[in-house]
């Protein structure tokens, strides 16, 4: 098996042979490159110690940031490369980090370290592809499986269980069964991971093109530092326009949405506020009246304690409001929509709105369809015909509407009422019009 290496990473390899020590890519690298894909970065481990490391590379800028786990980064034509000595780890006090690291001779040793057998593989031209745990027929079979003891590898470091949830979600692999039940045993190691952490994560595993079987073998890990989700799980319906209890439509409407952090976000959210909301009427029918609100309050409170940046956060909580908002399309409701979200906004609460549709009861699937091609064509041509979105946008200012008579507050009150009136089609947005109605507004 042959990888084609860049000739900035074979120069590396080279350089480092050439004093006598060994040098191979290794890890995230060997894996995508076996899967036909274009390595993001290149991993080297090296049977050199770090202070060796740093003597081959003397011509270069070397940073030691890592040296104390024995890496080194070498800025080498113009790129940074991080070069790691062969090593163990030993004792993980935080279920995170290593307590000590100890430098070995074979690769081997290191490889031993690594969570799972598809990232535990190395290559160089000479010797070829190193593989001493399986990895290759795990990637060819789609199976993610941990390198030796399961147990033993979340316990050392419990983001791997969150690791993973992302790899397997990412590459379209099956967990292997004893891989999975340790990653739910060990799960309440996760109360030690920065929250930072979990939430880069969750975002990669939640973009994954697998995440809907994970999602429901999954759910207790979610939970476990999202218990926000905890009540959707097997929450009953009861209500024509759903086939799914709330936790199986969340998952479906996950996957069902474009694979952008904020909109699986939203999805993930969007109804966790439903069990709060549940109501049932005379004829057995179950409801869930402000749902919605409820959601996004609860949403907000996960997405604070995961340290969610707060574009991101803005966004997922304005989707989660307006979701269940547009039961009855026309020009009003759609240009309300468009004025309180704005263009961005707006686009991407109709690919909610379809997401959430395409997890409902396929027997109201082609209204729900004929509903949101109707607003997705109203949206256009608002936007076509120049829609006035704030009081910016009006054909007056103001300056003008001071020269009118108005001062202070006043005029603020004035451009509002002129901004509702054209946004509700009952004003033209032109100068004389709006002039006139800003007179009749101060007389009044």
């Amino acid at each position: 098996m042959e990888i084609r290496l860049p000739p900035e990473v074979a120069a590396l390899l080279e350089r480092l042979q050439a004093r006598g020590h060994e040098a191979f890519v290794v890890g995230g690298c060997v894996r995508d490159a076996l899967r036909g894909e274009t390595p993001g970065d290149w991993d080297i481990c090296t049977s050199a110690l770090p202070e060796e490391t740093i003597a081959c590379f003397s011509d270069c800028t070397v940073h030691r940031t890592g040296i104390r786990h024995g890496t080194v980064l070498v800025l080498f034509r113009g790129a940074g490369y991080e070069i790691t000595t062969y090593r163990t780890e030993g004792g993980y006090a935080d279920h995170r980090h290593p307590d000590q690291v100890r430098f070995v001779p074979t690769l081997e040793e290191d490889l031993s370290r690594r969570d799972f057998t598809v990232n535990a593989m190395a290559y160089n031209p000479q010797a070829g592809l190193v593989d001493p745990f399986g990895g290759q027929e795990d990637l060819r079979r789609g199976i993610l499986r941990c390198v030796g003891a399961p147990e033993e590898r979340f316990r050392e470091d419990a983001l791997r269980i969150l690791r993973g949830l992302r790899f397997a979600s990412r590459l379209g692999f099956a967990i292997e069964p004893e891989t999975g039940a340790a990653m739910l045993r060990q799960r309440a190691g996760l109360d030690c991971i920065a929250r930072e952490r979990i939430f880069a994560e969750l975002k990669g595993f939640l973009c994954g093109s697998r995440v809907l079987p994970l999602l429901l073998d999954y759910r207790e890990l979610l939970a476990q530092f999202l218990p926000e989700l905890r009540p959707m799980f097997d929450h009953p319906q009861n209500n024509p326009h759903h086939c799914y209890d709330v936790w199986a439509h969340t998952a479906h409407a996950v996957a069902a949405v474009r694979p952008e952090p904020v909109l699986r976000l939203t999805m993930l959210f969007h109804d966790c506020g439903k069990p709060d909301c549940y109501t049932v009427d005379e004829a057995g029918v179950g409801h869930f009246h402000k749902h919605p609100q409820r959601s996004a309050q609860l949403a907000e409170e996960a997405l604070t304690r995961l340290r969610c940046d707060n574009r991101t956060k803005e966004d997922v909580l304005l989707l989660i409001t307006w979701h269940d908002r547009l039961h009855h399309v026309s020009r009003a409701s759609v240009g309300t929509m468009l004025a309180a979200l704005g263009p961005r906004r707006a686009a991407l609460l109709m690919e909610v709105i379809q997401a959430d549709d395409r997890a409902k009861a396929p027997a109201y699937a082609q209204a729900d369809a004929r509903d949101l091609a109707e607003a997705r064509a109203l949206l256009g041509q608002l936007l076509a015909e120049g829609y006035c979105l704030s009081r910016q946008d009006l054909k007056i200012s103001g300056r003008e509407v001071m020269d009118l008579g108005a001062s202070g507050p006043e005029i603020g009150r004035i451009l509002e009422e002129l901004l509702r009136e054209v946004q509700a089609e009952q004003l033209e947005n032109r100068p004389a019009a709006l002039c006139n109605r800003a007179k009749a507004l101060l007389e009044r």
